[in-house]
């Protein structure tokens, strides 16, 4: 692996009254929905010779009978075969995501035992049936962004329950590559906190997640339940138009937050995104910002013999426009950022896998065609 693609649609994903529908699981997962052999090529063309696709374990897991179940298993397979035919290599990546609309999500998964090893036994199951196939060109992660661990003053959860995981994914496809990570949403941190020598595998790709500086990257993103909802218009690098031009926009931003924001929460918002506004106001302070993960998983490789072709920036990426929103975040913008990341990437010799196809970060022109944003492939180094 060397330069990756998310393929994420499945923020759209209908809701679970209709995933017993055939139109729903012949279809999964959902961003297959109006996608033909040439969207995967083109895929391949532009330079990426692996994706990361997503499957929602909530399907597999929320009142799902056998039936479900076991088309859901077949539907997965049959895409990673599409895949496959179009020269792409495939992480399959079991990414639960936090919901307030589901009974079983990642907060659940992850502080309800009984769920927690509901999820071990289908990742087993997942497992075994991607034990058909071929090794060299199938990867398997069995968790995505694990939401606990941030708390340095709490004994950390994550390493056993990586261990359950591990264990099962390893048990069910013996020889396929897997993919793990640490705690704390994937983060570099959280990999810090983790010893490989625990696992002692030495067919696992370690992953870390980074989209600093937060701020610029996730402007406008109402799904983070901060201040992030308020903020639109920053540019990266944040003095590209000046740094008149970007104090203005911060107080323009804080106008907005004093008077849109719940009452109960305006002075909270506005501490929140003053700490993080505070650090980012010149280019060099964002490159700061930007490679201090990379540091840390550079040092947390060396430190146990992990091979930097063995460290995969599994998710980064700039967010293009939130749902419903009418602020756009410029081409040309989202190609700095995504340059500067992937070049911290590339000296360092790790891998890496944008965030993504479609959806809020998207890196095509549209959701519909999907035409590949060609300003976006040459931040990305592929045009």
């Amino acid at each position: 692996m060397k330069r990756g693609l998310n393929l994420e649609m499945w923020t759209t994903w209908p809701k679970p009254e209709r995933w017993d529908e055939d139109a729903v699981l012949d279809n999964f997962p959902e961003w297959r929905h109006g996608t033909g052999p040439g969207n995967l090529e083109r895929i391949r063309t532009a330079g990426f010779d692996f994706v990361r696709m997503p499957v929602d374990p909530a399907i597999f897991l929320e009142d799902a009978s056998e039936k479900r179940v076991t088309t859901l298993i077949v539907q997965t397979l049959r895409t990673v075969g599409m895949l496959h035919k179009a020269g792409l290599k495939v992480i399959v990546d079991f990414h639960s995501i936090p919901s307030d609309s589901r009974k079983i999500d990642t907060n659940r998964i992850l502080a309800d035992e009984a769920i927690f090893t509901r999820y071990v036994q289908m990742v087993g199951r997942l497992g075994r049936a991607l034990s058909d196939t071929d090794p060299g060109l199938t990867a398997f992660e069995p968790f995505n962004e694990p939401v606990i661990d941030c708390d340095p003053t709490l004994a950390p959860r994550w390493p056993a329950m990586l261990k359950q995981l591990h264990l099962a994914a390893r048990d069910a496809a013996p020889s396929h590559t897997l993919i793990l990570s640490g705690g704390c949403w994937s983060s570099a941190y959280g990999l810090e906190k983790v010893d490989p020598a625990a696992v002692a595998d030495d067919n696992v790709i370690w992953t870390f997640h980074s989209y600093e500086p937060y701020v610029l990257t996730h402007q406008g993103a109402d799904w983070t339940g901060d201040s992030m909802s308020y903020v639109e218009a920053l540019p990266y690098p944040p003095d590209l138009l000046g740094e008149k031009t970007f104090e203005e926009r911060l107080a323009a931003i804080r106008k907005t937050i004093e008077v849109k924001a719940p009452r109960e929460r305006r002075e909270e918002m506005l501490i929140g995104f003053n700490e993080m506004a505070g650090g980012v106001s010149t280019y060099g302070e964002v490159l700061a910002a930007l490679n201090e993960p990379f540091d840390k998983a550079a040092t947390w490789g060396k430190t146990h013999n992990i091979p930097p072709e063995r460290i995969l920036l599994g998710e980064f990426g700039m967010i293009r426009r939130e749902y419903q929103k009418k602020f756009r975040m410029p081409s040309e913008w989202r190609a700095s950022y995504l340059k500067d990341v992937t070049e911290a990437a590339h000296k360092r010799g790790f891998p890496w896998a944008v965030w993504s196809w479609g959806g809020a970060f998207g890196i095509t022109l549209d959701d519909k065609q999907r035409v590949l944003d060609p300003v976006i492939l040459e931040g990305l180094g592929l045009k």
